[in-house]
């Protein structure tokens, strides 16, 4: 009968193996350009705007994500973060374990809160559906951008949540993060995690 330390020995190779295997087939720079994507406070989603060729393409960064999120999640929590998939909105995003304490997590939050429901409640005044919100050919426009800029009740809003410059702010805070992208001059429309997110404030505003 082979010794309980053989045993341990034969496990801890094939771990090992298993490790070796998962991480050979990602590229280190692959690795660095998620990592990066994360500490810049960005989801990773599954279509990203090609300005180029103005239209969606595949992210390449999300497939890696998909295809090894095994590996990844593992990853992560060695980094002492948990690496979330939400499908219906189709994106990644990395929670820091800590983040039901953390401060900066919890401004970042309602930040992007207050200027996705401001652009929700302008959209569907306009009496536009919000699923439009989403389409690149749709979205919002330059007339609505001076709508929105032009609205009183909307500028305060924005002050008190920090955003200075207004409207510039609060779009450019969504476009960095991957919650919206620019479609042209003063043209925007939501990513599939900026919709998901409009749509989980709508539903919660509903059941108030």
């Amino acid at each position: 009968m082979p010794e309980f330390s053989d045993a341990m020995d034969t496990t801890e190779s094939a771990d090992h193996s298993q490790t070796s295997s998962s991480f050979e087939q990602i590229l280190p720079a692959q690795s660095a350009a998620i990592y990066r994507e994360f500490q810049a406070g960005r989801v990773i989603v599954r279509d990203i705007w090609d300005s180029n060729r103005s239209e969606l393409r595949a992210n390449p960064l999300y497939n890696l994500l998909y295809n090894h999120l095994s590996h990844f999640r593992t990853f992560y929590e060695h980094l002492g973060s948990e690496l979330v998939f939400n499908e219906t909105g189709a994106f990644f995003f990395l929670k820091e374990s800590s983040d039901d304490e953390n401060e900066e997590h919890d401004e970042n939050a309602f930040r992007v809160q207050v200027i996705l429901l401001l652009i929700g409640r302008y959209f569907a005044r306009s009496g536009r559906d919000l699923e439009y919100l989403c389409r690149p050919d749709a979205g919002l426009n330059e007339q609505d951008v001076v709508a929105l800029a032009g609205d009183e009740e909307y500028q305060e809003i924005l002050r008190a949540a920090r955003f200075e410059k207004g409207w510039t702010d609060g779009l450019d805070y969504l476009d960095k993060r991957n919650l919206l992208f620019r479609a042209g001059a003063g043209r925007y429309f939501l990513s599939s995690a900026g919709f998901y997110f409009l749509q989980e404030l709508v539903r919660e505003y509903e059941q108030s």
